[in-house]
């Protein structure tokens, strides 16, 4: 049985009036990881404006480092 399978049958389990901390448990953890994804990003761009040695490119030459034309986009 996976842990999520055994995650759902203890829930099954529990009487009704302890879901109100399940839930808040479980949402908590939900905004922890939307948080983490948050912090990741933007130090990902951050990352990406501090560093003066990037290669920028147009966008209709990286069109075509990807193998395709403006048609190709419009349809």
């Amino acid at each position: 049985m996976s842990e999520k399978e055994q995650a759902k049958q203890i829930i099954d389990q529990l009487p009704e009036y302890k879901m109100t901390k399940i839930l808040y448990l479980l949402k908590g953890i939900q905004i922890d990881d939307e948080i983490e994804d948050d912090l990741f990003c933007e130090n990902l761009a951050e990352r990406y404006l501090n560093d003066s040695d990037h290669e920028v490119i147009s966008f209709e030459d990286a069109i075509k480092e990807a193998g395709l034309t403006i048609a190709d986009l419009q349809n």
